[in-house]
């Protein structure tokens, strides 16, 4: 077989076969092929696409390029939920603790932020000592014993992905939505979840910025994931704002805590319950919409979601402390508000502006070798639809140096636009794919 009629096929519209991808993952991976023609090839499945079967075909080579998590250790209903990315989407530690509670299991591998999105495993280290490192039997045990864990992935998980993904990203071609589809579900299957909830994000702040690519590739995740065997819905949710009020590490972890304790009722909490609500019906341990919402929130009023997410911290081992007392996180010493120019309502939030505004205090990486500062971020005081008087805060910057607290309130204040009439708030929940 030869890399070179492959390429010619696909570019004219052609459909390869299962062995014919088989031959270009694995050699690629192995390093037989070289970057410039599968840089090649992902062009041409850019503008040509591909069939369901192709992407089926894609996705379970990835799988098969490296390790699986055996996760038959594991006893009872095991979960995973991946989001596509977002500004201040700290779901997955409000999210892993309630469904924890309520009985289920989550073996969930997690990323680092880069750019202007946050990643889970980097929130969670504003908990001292708090390791993503650990063996597999460690996160086996963790799992049983605490109902969910967080761990980074590992080198050996999806090999594939990770060479393709990072020539995707200088080749102008992640837009791809085969490419898109097998990246995800890939690393999702090979980590041996029952069943999977997918957050696709749509709006200004999201890759797929019209509602019409999300539900696209909402339909194409669960359909792929259907061919492989497995329960896959996706939620398709709004990224024209972000989502909740904070943006940057240990903020969105105090934010996080405050919903665990139940003092936060927006569209984060929402988010939850949405997603929550569909592993629990899939799993089969809620009949319904209403009888899962309200095993979640019984969670919160309960405390157990707390606690289980303190229990996660200890066994991973953080301080947990600041899970009690919030304080105890890294907080930025300079702090500026971000004034409004006149009156009027918000109309707009520039999702991606607020990202950069963090992501230049510190708060994100410009490359995967950039330290961040956990500290800095900024948290929103008006959302879509708020009214807004002549000077009031827009929102506070938490910066480390005074000068870079001013520079950061300017620029969060330009993320905002404001209108005399009132601007209604699109609905957050977009659809439920399944």
């Amino acid at each position: 077989m030869n890399m070179t009629d492959l390429i010619e096929k696909k570019r004219d519209g052609g459909v390869l076969d299962r062995e014919a991808i088989r031959f270009m993952i694995e050699g690629y991976t192995k390093g037989d092929i070289p970057d410039y023609q599968m840089s090649a090839m992902c062009m041409a499945i850019y503008f040509q696409g591909m069939t369901l079967e192709e992407t089926y075909e894609l996705t379970m080579a990835m799988v098969d390029s490296g390790d699986r998590v055996d996760l038959s250790g594991i006893k009872g209903l095991k979960a995973d939920k991946h989001s596509t990315g977002g500004v201040g989407d700290k779901t997955s530690l409000v999210l892993c603790p309630m469904l924890a509670a309520c009985g289920v299991k989550l073996a969930k591998l997690s990323g680092r932020g880069l750019g202007h999105t946050g990643g889970t495993l980097d929130k969670l280290e504003s908990f001292p000592g708090f390791s993503s490192d650990m063996t597999e039997e460690e996160f086996i045990r963790s799992v049983n014993e605490n109902g969910f864990a967080i761990a980074g992935q590992t080198a050996e998980l999806c090999p594939a992905d990770k060479k393709l993904y990072a020539l995707r990203d200088v080749t102008a071609t992640v837009g791809s939505r085969p490419l898109i589809v097998s990246s995800i579900l890939s690393k999702k299957l090979a980590a041996g979840a029952d069943i999977i909830v997918l957050d696709v994000k749509t709006g200004s702040g999201a890759f797929m910025r019209t509602e019409e690519d999300a539900f696209a590739l909402a339909r194409d995740l669960t359909a792929v994931g259907r061919m492989a065997g497995k329960k896959v819905v996706a939620v398709v949710t709004d990224m024209d704002e972000p989502l909740g009020n904070a943006v940057g590490n240990a903020l969105e972890v105090k934010e996080a805590l405050a919903a665990l304790r139940g003092e936060y009722a927006g569209d984060l909490m929402e988010l939850c319950l949405t997603l929550g609500s569909q592993i629990l019906i899939g799993g089969g341990l809620a009949p319904d919409e209403p009888s899962a919402r309200g095993m979640l929130e019984q969670t919160i009023a309960s405390g157990a979601a707390l606690e289980r997410f303190a229990a996660f911290i200890r066994a991973q081992g953080g301080d947990d402390r600041g899970v009690y007392d919030p304080s105890l996180l890294p907080c930025a010493p300079a702090r500026r508000e971000a004034l409004a120019p006149a009156g009027g309502y918000v109309a707009r939030i520039e999702a991606e502006g607020v990202g950069l505004v963090s992501m230049r205090l510190g708060g994100g990486r410009v490359t995967k070798d950039s330290e961040i500062d956990l500290s800095v971020g900024v948290v929103l005081h008006k959302k879509v639809g708020d009214p807004v008087q002549p000077g009031e805060s827009l929102g506070t910057v938490y910066a480390r140096t005074e000068a870079e607290a001013r520079a950061g309130a300017e620029q969060l204040a330009r993320c905002y636009t404001l209108t005399p009439e009132k601007t209604e708030r699109p609905p957050f929940i977009k659809g439920v794919v399944t």
